[in-house]
């Protein structure tokens, strides 16, 4: 494919939003790191997901906006995996990216795990490359492992953190291509003390340096983002805390990575949930948090409506936009377009859907009121039911909608149902009962 920037607008009828994933359908961006440079704009750096059997992909988009509701999307920012390159890379995946700008270049850090010596970085005079005159960073193979992460302090130092299980940081030479190997220090944070496991990254506010990191202390798996604190980029942290768990956003959910960043005087956090009921086909997505004043930070849940105001009934909502889903329900992609990511025949829908499962939209306003309901499915069964609750899985039963064999899972159908009138900003339940076999599939929906 060419190297094109592809833009999508998130329009709704009434304003423009920012909602939850900020990838498009069909499109899996992980481990999302997010830097703001010069000219304004926000850049996630992260890597590809392409099947649900495994992470990551030989592919490297780069993400941008300078709202966080028009987005930009770059394909092929990584120019270091090809022909040329297949001999010593070996045309390994490229995992957990980060990048940061120094005296007129951008560096591009990144990890090929199975490698012997797996972390290299490349360079572009782009934000959004192509990163191209890749390197071996000088690791030694004892500290070899995943996950770079890089920080520069208000002296011009540089810092490179990396690690699984057991974090290490190490100061990077003027070059900003090599460590100092001198400097290495292993265990500045750890698993057993600081519930890490992999994925570092590093920012610094009102003279407290923050490690941002995959956290394992829940649900035997690391869904959370958690973080530690020191005064000092060498250490030593203390814990801090978990800043947001994605538990919950798809069956077989396994991990989490991701940053934080100021914006436009908010900070935000960036991180991803599975799909595909994969640990794989993840979507990165933001919400936003606060600073306490000693300095710590509450934990967030997952949203819908991620960085903007809560989704409106009144426009369609597309069924990704699900935050929590529980029981056989996932995400999955049935068509995409990477030429066109404003196709409409991209398609990221709700599928594989039993009885008893159930989902959640956080948040959506409806206004003075709505008293219908409108879903496009699919079904190659009996179908079965919509149970429309409002607040709460146990909340208020506001509708009932029935969804019949409507030929074939390929066959969209709308259907619509008379509900109590719903006024105000509410969190959205969807429940579905039915036989014992696959129910629909629901593409979209919005009230009226």
């Amino acid at each position: 494919m060419n190297r094109v920037v592809l833009s999508i607008l998130l329009l709704s009828t009434i304003s423009a939003i920012s909602q939850n994933p900020i990838c498009p359908s069909g499109l899996n961006i992980a481990d999302p790191t997010a830097r703001v440079w010069n000219d304004g704009k926000l850049y996630v750096y992260g890597s590809r997901d392409e099947n649900p059997n495994s992470y990551c992909s030989h592919d490297h988009w780069v993400l941008s906006t300078p709202d966080l509701v028009n987005w930009e999307y770059v394909p092929d920012a990584f120019n270091s995996f090809g022909p040329k390159d297949k001999i010593s890379y070996n045309n390994s995946v490229l995992y957990a990216p980060d990048c940061i700008y120094k005296d007129g270049l951008y560096y591009l850090y990144y990890c090929q795990p199975g490698k012997s010596n797996n972390e290299g970085v490349a360079t572009s005079t782009s934000p959004t490359g192509p990163f191209e005159n890749a390197k071996i960073m000088n690791i030694p193979s004892r500290y070899s492992q995943i996950d770079p992460g890089v920080f520069i302090d208000d002296d011009g130092q540089g810092y490179y953190t990396w690690g699984q299980f057991s974090a290490k940081i190490a100061k990077l030479k003027p070059n900003m291509t090599e460590i100092d190997t001198t400097t290495i220090i292993d265990g500045i944070i750890t698993s057993k003390t600081h519930q890490f496991h992999e994925g570092n990254s590093m920012i610094k506010r009102n003279g407290i340096y923050y490690l941002i990191y995959a956290h394992n202390g829940r649900h035997g798996h690391p869904t959370c983002i958690g973080y530690s604190t020191s005064k000092s980029p060498m250490g030593p942290y203390t814990y801090g805390g978990v800043i947001i768990d994605n538990y919950g956003c798809n069956p077989n959910n396994h991990n989490n990575h991701g940053s934080l960043v100021e914006f436009k005087n908010q900070w935000y956090v960036f991180y991803h949930r599975s799909t595909h009921g994969s640990k794989m086909m993840r979507k990165a997505c933001v919400e936003p948090i606060q600073f306490l004043e000693d300095g710590s930070i509450p934990e967030v849940q997952m949203t819908s409506q991620g960085a903007g105001k809560p989704l409106h009934a009144f426009s369609e909502i597309e069924a990704e936009r699900a935050c929590y889903l529980n029981g056989n329900v996932r995400i999955e992609t049935f068509s995409f377009d990477e030429t066109n990511l404003i196709n409409p025949n991209n398609n990221d829908q709700l599928a594989q859907i039993k009885n008893g499962d159930n989902v959640a939209f956080k948040s959506i306003d409806f206004g003075k009121g709505a008293s219908s309901f409108t879903a496009r499915v699919a079904s190659a069964t009996s179908g079965g039911k919509i149970e429309i609750r409002i607040d709460s899985l146990s909340g208020r039963v506001v509708g009932t909608c029935q969804v019949t064999y409507t030929g074939g899972w390929n066959n969209w159908k709308n259907i619509v149902c008379d509900i109590e009138k719903i006024s105000g900003v509410h969190e959205l339940y969807l429940s579905f009962s039915g036989g014992s076999e696959l129910l629909f599939n629901i593409d979209k929906f919005q009230f009226h």
